[in-house]
């Protein structure tokens, strides 16, 4: 399942190595999507108001990690590039104390606060309990997502992006059994969503652990490994933080917006209408699924750059761009039409929402947001 990115063709290697990671970016997203689904058909509007709020603030809080992990991930093909193993340690050992060290952080951060995130989201009442109830279990659960990132990303810079694929297709499955149990069965509500959401997210962080360690010997830490020097934490830092905050830029300005979103739905200071947030939410679940192969492309680049780096291959970087840039062309034109297609008469709508909650106004918020974000996908595509 290793895949040497530093010789054969180009774009066999890229689609070879990103096809797993769109597969397994999509599964992501699909926890959220789970949750809403069972969420809007069992609960009523409002706990699918609550979830569909929360989503945001979620997308925002993985992205943070994810693009940690991303910078990690560089400096490990980077090593593996250059086959300088006790480099690649100190590397892992470093970013375990690192992003651990953060994730605590904001954990401590997101509960403390919570309050007055919720009311810069400026959350209704009817909806601000389930919110704050979802988002506290939710929470319990950031160390897992950060363990499975750091793992995941580990295992793909090995060249090996087939392995947390199966993990995630595994946790999607569970989270969407565990729902109906915890809602339907149990009758927890929200907490039952957000629970299910944890729990299948714990259980494929410990199989990925188990697996990069069971079969991958050379990459186990050492005693040794955790000798680590400033030139290390420098070298992580000047990687992770713009991986982050590239990864969590979009997600800051869905938070900004949701906001705005509320107002639309409010008269006179009282909730009349949850039209704009459901059609809000549906797109934007929609838009975060046809943007995924995408993105998973400009991961993939991420280990084909550092791989070529760290062998010292600078021409094969750039024959490597311009082809990855032609790849997610058609990648955006393909978004696009699916995004289009979608939208005719709400069918993303009626996906992601109950049919009494589908009206002319939710489609009308829904498309007005989905419309204006793909027109911008081309350069979405560059960025990523």
């Amino acid at each position: 399942m290793y895949r040497d990115m530093t010789r054969g063709g180009i774009t066999r290697s890229l689609l070879l190595f990103a096809l797993p990671m769109m597969a397994g970016s999509l599964l992501q997203q699909l926890y959220n999507v789970a949750d809403t689904l069972i969420v809007g058909r069992a609960l009523g509007r409002d706990a699918l108001a609550a979830v569909g709020s929360a989503f945001t603030l979620m997308t925002f809080l993985t992205s943070v990690f994810l693009g940690l992990a991303m910078g990690a991930g560089a400096l490990f093909s980077i090593y593996l590039g250059r086959k300088d193993m006790a480099s690649l340690h100190r590397a892992a050992a470093l970013a375990l104390c690192l992003i651990g060290g953060v994730t605590a952080a904001v954990t401590a951060l997101v509960y403390v606060l919570l309050d007055p995130i919720l009311r810069f989201l400026q959350v209704p009442d009817p909806l601000y309990g389930d919110m704050a109830g979802y988002l506290r279990i939710i929470f319990v659960g950031l160390a897992a997502t950060f363990l499975y990132n750091f793992f995941a990303c580990l295992l793909r810079s090995a060249g090996n992006s087939a392995a947390p694929l199966w993990f995630l297709g595994g946790a999607a499955l569970l989270n969407v059994g565990l729902d109906l149990l915890f809602i339907l069965k149990f009758h927890w509500g929200v907490a039952g969503a957000a629970a299910a959401t944890v729990s299948a997210q714990l259980i494929s962080t410990v199989g990925c652990f188990c697996y990069a360690f069971a079969h991958y010997p050379n990459i186990r830490l050492k005693k040794e490994d955790w000798h680590i020097t400033m030139h290390d934490v420098r070298r992580h830092v000047s990687r992770g933080i713009p991986l982050g905050l590239q990864f969590s830029v979009l997600a800051v300005g869905i938070i900004v917006m949701q906001g705005g979103v509320v107002q639309f739905d409010m008269l006179d200071g009282r909730m009349v209408s949850n039209a704009a947030q459901n059609g809000f939410g549906a797109a934007n679940k929609l838009n975060s699924l046809v943007m995924t192969p995408m993105n998973a492309l400009g991961t993939a680049m991420t280990s084909y750059t550092a791989q070529n780096m760290g062998a010292g291959q600078p021409e094969r970087i750039k024959k490597g761009t311009l082809q990855a840039l032609a790849m997610v062309s058609i990648l955006a034109g393909i978004s696009i039409a699916i995004g289009l297609g979608l939208s005719f008469g709400g069918s993303y709508l009626r996906i992601f929402l109950s049919v009494d909650k589908v009206t002319a106004e939710t489609m009308r918020y829904g498309n007005t947001y989905l419309y204006v974000d793909l027109a911008m996908y081309l350069f979405l595509g560059f960025i990523f």
